[in-house]
């Protein structure tokens, strides 16, 4: 994975041929993977929002727990 100088974070999680189950695992390793990634000094929620898209599509915002 990648950022920009704002902070966002850029995945690729996967095709539009991918089953449901194979993008549901690729994101949530994709999270565990930020998650793991995280500085011990950072304090407080890591994440502000999550959104999906497609290359050209709309985001479509996730809730993360």
């Amino acid at each position: 994975f990648k950022n920009d100088d704002t902070g966002n974070v850029h995945i690729s999680v996967g095709k539009a041929s991918f089953s449901e189950a194979q993008l549901q695992e690729n994101i949530s390793v994709a999270l565990d993977a930020l998650r793991k990634a995280k500085p011990a000094s950072s304090k407080g929620s890591y994440f502000g929002n999550v959104t999906l898209s497609s290359t050209m599509g709309p985001g479509i915002k996730v809730q993360v727990s």
